[in-house]
């Protein structure tokens, strides 16, 4: 309960010092606030790995993966068959 308390009150001094900023200060703050929701959310899922390469700007065409696959069929021996 006690938490619940101190979140409210926390609400509660954000909205207070909130309103007494000038419009574009409170829209700051809103950028703000929602550049915080995005990287929480960010903490808490998980990426796949193509979201964990995504910022690395490698392209993987249908053409490389066929070339690996026959690259790696090649390496394999036909007698374990």
């Amino acid at each position: 309960m006690l938490e619940s308390t101190q979140e409210t009150s926390i609400q509660d001094a954000l909205l207070e010092k909130l309103h007494m900023l000038p419009i574009d200060k409170q829209v700051e703050a809103l950028d703000f606030v929602e550049f915080l929701c995005q990287k929480n959310q960010r903490q808490h899922s998980p990426r796949s790995i193509k979201g964990l390469c995504e910022d690395l700007n490698i392209h993987v065409s249908e053409e490389d993966i066929a070339e690996a696959r026959q690259e790696m069929w090649d390496r394999f021996s036909r007698e374990n068959i």
